[in-house]
């Protein structure tokens, strides 16, 4: 048998390098998500709703592609040439139950096929049927919008020049995301052309995410800022007679009739709320906004817009259709700040902006398959791990799904041999019990479902 050897960094003794027969892995952790996926049915939803069908016997099943592409995002692929990383995991194969890998030309064909009929036919029924297994507050769901930007370079369809703080005259996509606050969930997105502004097309996206949501849920508030500050979107919510807490752009009226307000309420020695109500151009009715008022400090970054004839001080200008009183709207929307984590998270630790392709159909349906992924991570810690709180997508692909392990074989049958040094099998079963808790866990039913009395039928002889 070949072998050599290598000096470490620190130490004289050599340490032999040899190969081995024996399939190895460094994502054994990933065993108790599988059984999560196994637990909510996943692959047979796949295929349930797939809308391709192949017909070479040889060819690598979609739903099987798409499951391969849906693990490498989640062990940290940032581009589809990545995908290749675990075509030689044998271990992760098994675990999987695929009999071949796709290469990263399978997985980007997969994306091709995809129109946008195929879209709306694939990965809305996904979010129906997922939405469901997240548990909804008595109160309701806090529904925040807001918009990002995805660097190209290329030629890419829906690829233009917009908005782009970062490299300014650079070609875009300018996604639009609905995120529940409270579940750490992407309810609806659209990958949108780079030069579209964040508030275009609001209402009819507002309209397709609230088609998503399960019947018995309910929006306790919807939070947006100041990008979406436009009739259409008010009209819209106020239709739905839905709450909204939405950050004023601040025109010269406004600014003005902030500037104008008497009666303030203080919070402290810093803060102050006071409210006025105005009807804008364009609008059709008179709203009420919220002003919270904040004195500039050299011991802190004051946040808000400086208005000229009130120096000293920095504004805050909030729009609602809400009765509450202005320091609560005003602590209310602050929590909104998890949005853009949310959005962080999906860029920088599953790289949604690095899967691209030339078709901009293509690109959307990689996209939602990475915000898929996320909804799917939040969902396995809520029912695995729910003392240990949110956890971002690279902490749990540190903490939990990296871990090394060995295929081996008892009985004929397939052994998964997770290393003790990262934890072992009691990093999965008795100390942390992940799969054990996800095996008693019972997926959440409508209350119509749990709520409604026996048939009498059922139970009388014919």
């Amino acid at each position: 048998m070949m072998h050599s050897s290598f000096r470490p960094v620190f130490g004289s003794k050599p340490v032999q390098i040899r190969s081995t027969p024996k399939a190895v892995t460094p994502f054994g952790g990933l065993c108790s998500l599988f059984e999560f996926f196994n637990k909510i049915g996943l692959a047979s939803k796949l295929e349930e709703v797939m809308p391709f069908t192949l017909t070479s016997p040889n060819a690598i099943p979609p739903a099987h592609t798409l499951m391969a592409f849906l693990s490498s995002v989640i062990a940290g692929a940032k581009r589809f040439a990545h995908t290749d990383w675990l075509r030689s995991d044998k271990v992760l194969h098994v675990m999987l139950g695929i009999e071949r890998f796709p290469g990263t030309d399978t997985v980007r064909n997969l994306f091709a096929r995809f129109t946008q009929g195929a879209v709306e036919a694939f990965w809305r029924p996904l979010w129906r049927w997922l939405l469901p297994l997240f548990e909804s507050p008595k109160e309701g769901f806090s529904l925040d919008l807001d918009s990002t930007v995805f660097q190209r370079s290329g030629q890419q369809q829906g690829a233009a020049k917009g908005y782009n703080p970062r490299r300014p005259g650079r070609k875009t996509h300018h996604p639009l995301l609905a995120v529940l606050a409270e579940a750490q969930c992407v309810l609806h997105a659209w990958l949108r052309s780079g030069n579209t502004s964040a508030s275009r097309g609001v209402s009819h996206f507002l309209a397709e995410a609230l088609r998503l949501l399960p019947a018995h849920w309910k929006i306790r508030c919807v939070r947006a800022d100041s990008g979406f500050f436009a009739q259409e979107l008010l009209g819209f919510v106020e239709e739905k007679a839905l709450p909204y807490l939405v950050v004023a752009k601040l025109t010269q009226t406004i600014k003005r009739r902030a500037a104008g307000i008497g009666n303030w309420t203080e919070v402290d020695a810093d803060y102050a709320v006071g409210e006025f109500f105005a009807k804008l151009q364009g609008w059709d009715k008179e709203r009420r906004f919220v002003v919270v008022r904040e004195r500039v400090s050299e011991a802190k970054e004051a946040v808000g817009r400086k208005l000229i004839d009130v120096p000293g001080y920095t504004f805050r200008v909030f729009v609602t259709n809400r009765t509450g009183d202005p320091l609560d709207l005003w602590r209310d929307y602050n929590k909104r700040a998890v949005m853009e984590q949310r959005i962080e998270e999906i860029k920088a630790e599953l790289h949604a902006d690095g899967f691209c392709m030339k078709d901009f159909f293509a690109t959307e349906s990689a996209f939602l398959a990475v915000l898929f992924t996320f909804n799917l991570l939040s969902l396995h810690q809520k029912v695995a791990q729910p003392e240990a709180g949110y956890r971002q997508p690279a902490t749990l692909r540190a903490a939990t799904f990296l871990g090394g392990a060995v295929l081996g074989r008892a009985a004929r049958k397939p052994v998964l041999l997770l290393s003790e040094a990262w934890g072992g099998i009691k990093k999965h079963i008795p100390l942390i019990p992940l799969i054990p808790r996800i095996l008693v866990w019972k997926i959440p039913t409508s209350p119509k479902l749990e709520s409604a009395p026996p048939d009498p039928l059922m139970f009388c002889s014919i």
